[in-house]
């Protein structure tokens, strides 16, 4: 999900409709729409194995959520070449009318919103290990036996995180870094899956697990319904396949059915790989973040940290300036009715409304430090750009369109099928997720 941001700096800002710039490739969109949904979501699979009753329930929950998936994406691509559109806010305003637009650029917000909390705790997590892992490595003492400093806690080191690097790397109005994230992030995916997978293969006799590779017991649907906003989050990159339908060279439906289709699949793949051997190693033990599963020392895993630390921290600013944007920009337009914009007012109102995204996110981070909490939020308001909007597209799209008697039926009927779909996921989440905070406090 995060490389979304980075896509649609380069893709969203400047229609491609509109430049002389070459067209997007097969194997450039494929590479894209993988960049847009590898990430962080691969750190939380192995507890979502877990959590749905072993691996035959996870990827059963994981096939039939994949033609959801994938018709989502045809979807938003029939419907971007329809409208004429090369933004996701654009194609649902187009379509669905200005009201449901409004809705769509306000779940955007709140979308990019808690991805930013669920990339500080991801990043807390990843700070809290890598103290572990200096202090066994210089003192040659187990992690336990750390003693508990006040500058040593994870909370202290995420605030000056955020105060030296993320928020000095937020305020500006553009964010050229963009640029060499992407093969950071997509990396530190890779490595991550190729990492979990050889640990497995490589551990002790006496740490294997014995767990059977199908869960024997008999998974609840609660647990197995409560596994799709994480692969929702995992999956996502419906927000960015706009711009990338737009910008490409060949824009046939049936082109854009196989790279839709090829995306998803190696997608599922990775996340399987990663899911399956993730939970093998540790069982209905593994943690919400995976890499806190490993040990501190463990220098495989020291470097997986590091690089999805430092991938996050450079792709946190972009999700700001994503965000920033959708709020600030309404701000202007308002102001312009009234005055002239000067250059100080627009930069105070930059920094004010990073001050307060960047302030927000982090406490919330901090009183919420369970990512998969943080998750079953995220993934929730994610079935809104995967089933909802998809589906009210097609519902609307297609009475425009000359089709068969037939064939409009079918397709409004698995429109509403999408967005019935997409509405419970997002109550039974939202509401476990509300309940759960309800229950700490």
């Amino acid at each position: 999900m995060e490389e979304l941001a980075k896509e649609s700096i380069s893709f969203l800002s400047k229609s491609s409709l509109e430049t002389n710039e070459p067209r997007l490739g097969s194997l450039g969109a494929v590479f894209i729409m993988l960049k847009s949904a590898l990430g962080a979501g691969l750190l939380i699979f192995p507890w979502a194995f877990a959590k749905a009753g072993g691996i035959h329930f996870a990827v059963t929950v994981e096939m039939i959520s994949l033609v959801f998936l994938i018709s989502g994406l045809v979807i938003l691509g029939y419907s971007s070449s329809v409208s004429g559109r090369n933004t996701y806010q654009g194609v649902v305003t187009d379509i669905c009318g200005p009201a449901i637009g409004k809705l769509c650029e306000i779940c955007y917000v709140f979308n990019l919103f808690f991805i930013s909390v669920a990339f500080l705790v991801i990043v807390a997590d990843q700070l809290h290990k890598l103290c572990l892992s200096m202090y066994e490595l210089i003192t040659g003492l187990p992690e336990s036996e750390m003693p508990y400093h006040w500058y040593t806690d994870q909370r202290f080191a995420l605030f000056l995180l955020c105060l030296l690097f993320i928020f000095p790397l937020s305020v500006p109005k553009e964010i050229s870094i963009q640029k060499y994230t992407s093969v950071l992030g997509t990396f530190a995916a890779a490595y991550l899956t190729v990492a979990i997978v050889v640990k497995y293969h490589m551990r002790p006799i006496h740490e294997i697990n014995l767990s059977p590779l199908y869960s024997s017991g008999i998974s609840s649907w609660d647990s197995v319904f409560s596994v799709i906003p994480t692969i929702c989050f995992g999956f996502q990159c419906h927000e960015a396949c706009v711009a990338v339908y737009s910008s490409m060279e060949n824009r046939r439906l049936s082109h854009w059915v196989f790279i839709s289709v090829l995306s998803m699949l190696i997608c599922l793949l990775i996340y399987s790989l990663t899911g399956v051997f993730g939970y093998l190693t540790f069982g209905k033990n593994v943690a919400p973040d995976i890499l806190m599963s490993y040990s501190g020392g463990d220098v495989t895993m020291i470097v997986a940290r590091l690089l999805f630390g430092i991938s996050i921290i450079t792709i946190y600013p972009i999700i700001v300036l994503l965000g920033r944007s959708v709020i600030q920009d309404p701000l202007l337009r308002r102001r312009l009715k009234h005055t002239a914009v000067t250059e100080s007012y627009e930069s105070r109102t930059r920094v004010a409304l990073t001050t307060a995204w960047v302030t927000v996110t982090l406490l919330i981070a901090v009183f919420i430090p369970d990512i998969s909490k943080v998750i079953s939020v995220v993934g929730g308001v994610s079935a809104f750009f995967i089933f909802i909007f998809p589906g009210l597209c097609l519902i609307f799209v297609v009475q425009s369109e000359s089709v068969s008697p037939t064939m409009r039926y079918l397709l409004v009927t698995w429109g509403m099928i999408t967005l019935l779909c997409g509405t419970l996921i997002f109550g039974q989440s939202t509401s476990v997720a509300i309940m759960q905070l309800i229950t700490e406090v």
